[in-house]
Parts: C-alpha cells; structure tokens; sequence
C-alpha cells in the first residue's frame, strides 16, 4: 500500500488493489470521492441502504491519512468536555459525549457483521499530567467529562514509565489495525455491489438541478449526491478558512524488556504525547506520536523525530526504532468537525473534515450522519457539526490568528524568497524555494545529482510550497496541499499537480 510519504508507515504491509479500470456512463445515487476511513464508510451503509455507490479515489485506498494514523479509538477528545460546554452549551456538549462511543459501536458491528481480522481491542487509556499546569488542565478535563456524565476515574498508578503528577482512567477506548479494518470494508461494499476506482482523480464538479457531474481523470461522472471524503475539500470555500492543516509525527519501537505498556497513554503537553502497542509480524511494538505543528512551519522536520525519538528514550527502555512516518490531519477553528453540506453547494454536495486528532472516530461517524442527510435529511448531529454554521465567539480568536498566518504566509514566501542566479548553486541533497529570472521555483536536487525543478506555486490558492525534508515533498503551508519532488500532487484541496520544468542530472550551469 502507498501513502502520502516517503516513509513507510507500520500498516504498509497490508497491499491490496482494487479496480483501476475506466468508469461506466451510469448515473450513481452517491458517488463518494475518497478511499480512506470515512468515504469507505460513508459509501459501504449508503450501499446496503439501496444506494446505489461509487468510490473514486486518486491514488489508492488508505493512501491519506488513514494509512498514516495512529489507529487510536476515544470517546473524549481534543476537544474537551469543558471546552465545548463553554462554547456550544452543555445539551450540545452531552451529544457530543455519546458521539466517540456511537463511532466505535459502529466499528465493532462492522467488525462483526464482515468478519474483518483487524486487531480490533477494547482497553483502558490513561490521561496524566506531567507538571503544575497540566494538573489544573487535567482537573478541568475531568469537571467537564463529569458535567456530561463522562467516566474518568482519579489513579494512583500509571502503565507508562513516564513520571506523572497526577492522573485519570479513562475505560473502554479501543484501538485496531486502520488498514485491514478499511480493506475488509472494501470486500463488504464491492460484494454489495459497490463500484472502486483507484488512481481517479477527481478534478472539479458541476451541480445541477438532479444530479452533480464530476469531471475525472477517467473521464464524466454523474451521481445524485457526491460526498467529498478528502479531508477537506477542492477548490475554494469557507471551509479552507475555518481549518488550519497540521503533521504529526509518529514511531514505532522495540523494546529491550518486556514491559510494554498495553493500554492507551496520553499526556497533557502541548504538543501531547500518545502510546499504545502494536503487534507486527509476530513483534510488539511501541507506538508514539506527538511534536505536531502547522504544515509548512517547521524549518527541518526531520528534526521532528529526532525530539520525538529523544523523548521516548527518555522514558522508555528502548531497542530499535523500526518505523518512522508523518500524517496529516484539520484543525478546526472551534473545536469541532464539520459534517454535512458542503457550503455554497445546492444540497447534493456533502463533506467531512476537521477531525482533529480523532479522525477513526470521526471518520466513522461521519458514515451514519452523512448515510442519515442522504436518506432522510435528518441526524441528531446535524446542527453541532453542520459546516455552515456560524459561531461569532467559539473559535473566533483561532479563526482570525490561522487566518492572519495565512495571509502572512502567502506574502512573506513570494517577498523574501531566495533569489539566484544559476539552478547550479543548489547543492547535493539540498531544496530550496527560488527566485530566477522572475520566476519562482521549487528546487530538489538529490544526492547524487539529480534535480526536480517544478514551479513553486499552489495550484490551489497560489501560495508557495515549502519543503517537507522528513517525507521528501513540498508543503503548502496555507491550506495544506503536498505534493511530490517531481510536482506530482500528493494530498489536496489542489486538484492539480506543480507544474513541472526539468528533471536531469546534468544542469546546464547557465540555467
């Protein structure tokens, strides 16, 4: 299985293909547009509702962030329980609490009902506090979950070797393996008569009165409804304004002892750390993730896991550190993901994104709301996650802040980027962002000499990409499109590749 990196993620080994043929000129109730957690999902309960369903997605299935996830199973949040009775009310907040327990339900009955092998565990998860401050964090987290009758239980000891303040359990999370749950969904949906076509980007829509036609690189589909299952959707709306992109960084370890931890673990930093294990190939391992920032902000990101490495080891009696990769994931401004209409459509045009860090659960969710809007136009979620809905306070300062950056983002790359004279100044292993002769250029040139010149702009919203040296590829730090050294689109809102100029391993040292 590929993914959206170039480092290879523990879930990789699991490889399946399904169709890559041309698309059928037949009309589609729901054509979903995405192969990862949530359009799989989506697509596989609107097919054995009757629907009749396609997934079309641009490279192939889990290649976003479902193969880059940590797989984690929570019904609390990053959002807190307090948070969201502050800024949505506590009615609001109590739905909100039943939504991670609903999600996981779903993935146990799925797991049930299409005997899908996933390493799916239900375990407790420890949330602890390293310091003063994340004390008083912690006991506001708990007041809250206690508010919305959430159980979180004060303990004296924690799994992790990790020295700790003070500390909650938190029972019945869970985990699983997010490939092989998505691939045994795929079986289900195709076995009901569900359509998969990989390697389809889709380009660009056109609603009409009765159906929505989408323009392909395998040519014209028209469905009733399309839902976006992209993480956050093309071209430009809103929704690119109130989500801001981030990484996380993740590894996974062998241990010199026996003494993995076997539940879940979580601390209170700023970026969090997050545990659990992992059996492959017969080998348990330690997973951990953290140091996240905003896609684009980091000057060398693989510094990342260099501090993330350095922290486990601090902590934990560390042999080998088999697996290293990155993911992205959607802040959204207030909190809270947007699920349902798509702004500024006509009503068959539906989305899912800002998940945060609970993408599986979101994910999954996001499979009955969106099932639910589709069939009967209605769901118990619809107001708190609608994506047109306007919070003037909740979120604001983040709203402005993300937006400010942006802004300032988009000026100060295209103002004070590097300017040369000959592509032959660019060293052995090195990429920059350029100016020459007026132009902009993403250059990489790897170590043995070989250079990928592509132009620097987004496609997307016209800011310039920044390079990401941890996944070997170019950022764009507005609204979070990535792409390849050779300028080959790897994750959207851009529908478009950078536009490639040279690619040799002899430069003419007058260009």
């Amino acid at each position: 299985m590929y993914r959206d990196g170039t480092r290879k993620s523990i879930w990789q080994e699991e490889i399946r293909k399904f169709s890559a043929d041309a698309v059928s000129d037949e009309v589609f109730d729901v054509a979903v547009i995405g192969g990862g957690i949530t359009g799989v999902s989506t697509a596989l309960k609107l097919q054995k509702s009757g629907k009749k369903c396609i997934i079309l997605e641009a490279a192939n299935v889990a290649f976003g962030t479902t193969g880059g996830t940590t797989a984690h199973l929570n019904d609390f949040f990053d959002t807190t329980f307090t948070q969201a009775i502050d800024d949505f009310g506590i009615d609001n907040a109590g739905l909100l609490a039943g939504a991670g327990q609903e999600a996981i339900s779903i993935i146990e009955e799925n797991i049930r009902a299409y005997d899908i092998n996933c390493d799916f565990t239900r375990k407790p998860a420890y949330l602890f506090a390293l310091d003063e401050q994340q004390e008083q964090q912690l006991k506001k987290i708990v007041e809250g979950a206690s508010e919305v009758g959430h159980d979180m239980q004060y303990v004296n000891e924690i799994p992790f070797p990790v020295p700790f303040r003070e500390a909650v359990m938190i029972p019945d999370q869970g985990h699983f393996h997010p490939v092989k749950y998505v691939l045994g969904l795929c079986d289900a949906f195709i076995r009901a008569g569900g359509t998969i076509v990989e390697d389809c980007l889709c380009e660009g829509h056109t609603e009409e009165k009765d159906a929505v036609v989408l323009k392909t690189s395998k040519g014209e589909i028209k469905a009733a409804h399309v839902v976006y299952a992209t993480h956050i959707p093309p071209g430009i709306n809103i929704l690119h304004f109130t989500n801001a992109p981030y990484r996380s960084y993740v590894m996974a370890f062998t241990l010199k002892d026996t003494c993995y931890p076997w539940q879940l673990g979580y601390d209170l930093c700023e970026p969090y750390h997050y545990y659990r294990i992992q059996e492959i190939n017969g080998e348990n391992l330690l997973i951990a993730g953290g140091e996240d920032h905003k896609t684009g902000h980091s000057e060398d990101t693989g510094e990342c896991f260099s501090r993330l490495e350095n922290y486990v080891r601090k902590y934990f009696n560390v042999e080998t550190a088999m697996y290293s990769w990155s993911s992205q994931y959607y802040e959204p401004a207030d909190g809270l993901p947007y699920i349902g209409k798509l702004p500024g459509s006509k009503g068959r045009i539906f989305t899912a994104t800002g998940f945060r860090g609970n993408g599986m659960i979101f994910g999954t969710l996001s499979s009955q709301i969106l099932h639910d809007l589709i069939v009967s136009g209605k769901n118990k979620y619809e107001k708190l996650f609608s994506p047109g809905r306007i919070k003037p306070i909740a979120g604001f300062t983040d709203f402005v802040k993300e937006n400010a950056e942006v802004a300032f983002d988009f000026i100060k790359d295209k103002l004070f980027m590097e300017r040369v004279s000959s592509m032959a100044e660019i060293k052995d292993g090195e990429a920059k962002t350029v100016r020459f002769e007026g132009d902009s250029y993403a250059v990489y040139k790897e170590p043995g000499g070989r250079m990928h010149v592509v132009k620097s702009t987004c496609p997307h919203a016209s800011c310039e990409v920044r390079w990401n040296s941890a996944e070997l590829s170019w950022d764009c730090p507005c609204h979070g499109s990535r792409f390849g050294v050779n300028g080959k689109l790897l994750t959207g809102p851009s529908v478009k590749n950078l536009r490639h100029v040279i690619q040799t391993w002899d430069l003419n040292p007058e260009l």
